[in-house]
């Protein structure tokens, strides 16, 4: 009988501005959304996280990492904020739980959009194994870059949500923005244009590059610059920025080499021969592997020559192996120009004479 009176009593008094009963509310609430949360994290994010892996969609797994690992006193916190809107509280306590709510809220939400963030940087580099550490130094710099962002945004909305007018500082980042951008213009430009590399990818670590008159083999494409091994074995540092701003040729990229050159033979040489002469190379050409004729024509007369313009493929990237084959076709058409008695011309002159 005492029990059921102190209850009554208990329900029925105001407690802070609060009946007792609205505590108990607040309560149940409390301990009802706790639950909900728990279920939800348990079970349901469970489940979603054995299809996602049944899906070849990239997208969800992120979602569900992110929410997987929300710490519990998250989910405290939520639930609590909810219970205590039911009760009515002194201003400086509800502004206490206000301020802590969002908080918590956005930093959650921050680091979420930060996972997005390096999520999609993954996905568009779509790195490979040579490129890894270049890659990996990129999306740390870009992280940070986008932690700043995202903090300062996070800031401003925190401090607009606790009635902070928030002009004057949105003013200041603004001002402070646009004179850190201008004194670090060249970095912030050769960091961007080593995003645009890495993305685009004109050229990736192993290849071998040429700019204007420089060459080399790319050891590391750096978040300012990029390093380019020479055939002379010097280390060519180049900014990002004047990459993406020149004409790069990537040999790398090369399916097949193309070999170009002319021949001349003497005036003195038949005609017979001179038509042989593009049939006799033809079949030199189809006789070495990897290699696929083009043309071969009688050009032009020259000065102490007729002129023969030789063009075929050799299918490799590796410049070695092409010079291999070229020095090959050129061995065996001295060969065959011996055998079918068809004579080089050299530079010569004739001089004649006007007996008088």
């Amino acid at each position: 009988m005492k029990s059921n009176n102190f209850m009554q009593n208990f329900l029925t008094t105001i407690y802070f501005n609060n009946l007792g009963k609205e505590y108990l509310l607040a309560i149940l609430i409390f301990v009802g959304v706790l639950i909900v949360l728990k279920i939800f994290k348990i079970i349901i994010v469970a489940r979603l996280k054995k299809l996602a892996q049944k899906t070849k969609n990239d997208f969800d797994d992120i979602v569900i990492n992110i929410v997987s690992n929300v710490k519990p006193p998250f989910y405290f916190l939520i639930a609590f904020y909810i219970g205590v809107r039911s009760l009515v509280l002194p201003n400086l306590a509800d502004k206490i739980v206000w301020t802590l709510f969002i908080v918590f809220f956005a930093y959650e939400v921050i680091k979420a959009v930060q996972k997005i963030i390096e999520f999609g940087a993954r996905k568009m580099l779509n790195k490979s194994k040579k490129e890894d550490e270049s890659a990996e130094s990129t999306i740390k710099t870009f992280s940070v870059v986008a932690k700043i962002i995202l903090w300062s945004i996070g800031l401003v909305l925190i401090l607009g949500n606790l009635g902070v007018d928030v002009t004057s500082l949105i003013a200041g980042l603004g001002i402070g923005g646009v004179a850190i951008a201008l004194a670090m213009q060249n970095i912030l430009g050769d960091i961007f244009a080593s995003f645009s590399i890495l993305i685009d990818k004109p050229f990736q670590v192993g290849d071998f590059i040429k700019i204007g008159s420089d060459m080399g083999a790319v050891e590391k494409i750096g978040i300012k610059t990029t390093r380019i091994r020479t055939p002379d074995g010097q280390q060519l540092i180049i900014s990002n920025k004047e990459l993406t701003e020149a004409r790069v040729q990537n040999f790398k990229r090369l399916e097949k080499r193309r070999a170009c050159f002319n021949l001349g033979v003497v005036y003195e040489t038949e005609k017979e021969k001179l038509e042989k002469i593009p049939k006799l190379i033809e079949a030199i050409v189809e006789q070495i592997e990897s290699t696929e004729f083009d043309r071969c024509h009688f050009k032009s007369f020259g000065d102490f020559s007729l002129n023969f313009e030789v063009a075929f493929y050799v299918d490799t990237q590796d410049y070695k192996k092409y010079l291999d084959v070229v020095e090959e076709v050129n061995l065996k058409i001295f060969e065959e120009f011996k055998k079918n008695e068809i004579e080089f011309a050299y530079p010569t002159s004739v001089e004649y004479q006007k007996k008088i």
